[in-house]
């Protein structure tokens, strides 16, 4: 298990290192922005969507590793999905950051993601990675307001 967790741990800090999709995409038809102020996260997060479906996504800002790890890998897992997978991805990602699915099944629904089941051992880190896919669904519902982890959702932090 070691192994994994290290395994795990090296995904995230190359996607720190290295951010996937770290760009403003001009034009684009849905835009949310999201800040973690118990850390200082703040990132904006740029959707172009034809149809239902999402055709980019990138984003912009700062933070620590896993915030910026969780945007990286999540504008990759969201490109080429409808609105609809995307808002059940942030379900299942969120239920498995908070702890409420089976760890041994994340990896099937998830696949790359599951490297962050482990953040559910650690309270503030949550947040840090789950701030991008709050602003996801903010953005897939154009709801057109500012992201906050410390504003109370309906689905928690």
């Amino acid at each position: 298990m070691s192994d994994l967790r290290d395994l795990y741990q090296e995904v995230i800090l190359d996607h720190n290192r290295r951010p996937r999709n770290f760009r403003v995409i001009e034009g684009a038809i849905r835009r949310a922005e999201g800040h973690n102020p118990l850390c200082g996260d703040r990132l904006s997060l740029y959707l172009q969507v034809e149809g239902d479906v999402i055709k980019d996504a990138s984003f912009q800002g700062s933070g620590c590793a896993i915030s910026k790890a969780s945007a990286s890998m999540m504008t990759d897992s969201v490109k080429g999905k409808t609105l609809g997978e995307a808002r059940e991805m942030f379900d299942e990602f969120h239920r498995m950051v908070t702890g409420k699915t089976d760890p041994e099944q994340n990896a099937a629904r998830l696949g790359k993601l599951a490297v962050f089941e482990g953040v559910r051992h650690y309270t503030a880190r949550v947040k840090c990675a789950s701030l991008a896919w709050h602003t996801l669904r903010s953005a897939v519902d154009a709801a057109d307001q500012v992201v906050s982890t410390e504003t109370d959702h309906p689905d928690g932090p």
